[in-house]
């Protein structure tokens, strides 16, 4: 029997736990003036999100684009889950199609773990043979989960010891305003010095004295006490 969005819908509100959707409520911030203003949540952590996205593995690509529209926060991550496996597992005509619904919905990919349970393995992984130029362009982007997109999507270089897009959009992003642009940053340099210190200690010897210190403060968590000092007190 074909995979229906209405059995999908079905089965997301059975799982749902009103508990848990008040704690994620807050924990995401949907207050009014917050990043997540608005959002609602069904209560449904990852990895019931992940076991979904096997049980209904069979849904179509148009239906699970129609399901990143979801007003329900776990429906639109339930969807990029299922975006980033039939990526990983398709052909290039259907990769292709998939980066280029992605790009056409980031509207909607609109929550820091949204964005990054997706952009690696979706952006990243296909641009891993192309241009990156898409990378400057959402870096500038008036949209914060596209400037974020923009950053953590270098994580799928960072996996392949590529680290000079990375380099790249950090300075780019290196005078933004917000708080999660800040530590996304952070966590992408940390990356990069988990694969290599010294280039991580070459960025931060140019560009310590003007980054925000959370970028800072995330980048160098995993440098020596000594190390962390000194790049603290430039």
């Amino acid at each position: 029997m074909p995979v229906t969005l209405a059995a999908v819908r079905k089965r997301l509100r059975d799982v749902g736990d009103p508990d848990d959707a008040i704690f994620l409520q807050r924990f995401f911030k949907t207050g009014p003036g917050q990043y997540g203003e608005g959002d609602h949540f069904l209560g449904i952590r990852v990895p019931m999100t992940r076991t979904l996205s096997r049980e209904f593995a069979g849904l179509s690509i148009v239906d699970i684009e129609t399901l990143l529209h979801d007003k329900w926060h776990e429906a639109r991550m339930l969807a990029l889950v299922m975006l980033a496996n039939r990526y990983s597992r398709g052909g290039p005509t259907e990769r292709e199609k998939i980066f280029r619904v992605y790009l056409t919905n980031t509207a909607y990919i609109n929550n820091w773990d949204l964005v990054d349970l997706s952009a690696p393995n979706i952006v990243g992984a296909h641009l891993e043979t192309q241009s990156r130029a898409l990378l400057d362009k959402l870096a500038v982007s008036k949209s914060l989960w596209e400037r974020r997109i923009a950053i953590v999507a270098t994580h799928w270089f960072i996996r392949q010891k590529q680290f000079d897009d990375t380099l790249r959009i950090s300075t780019a992003l290196l005078g933004d305003t917000h708080d999660l642009i800040h530590k996304a940053v952070g966590w992408m340099l940390r990356e990069v010095g988990k694969r290599d210190e010294a280039v991580l200690e070459a960025y931060l010897d140019e560009h310590a004295s003007e980054m925000p210190r959370t970028t800072l403060r995330y980048s160098i968590e995993r440098l020596s006490p000594a190390r962390r000092t000194h790049y603290m007190s430039l």
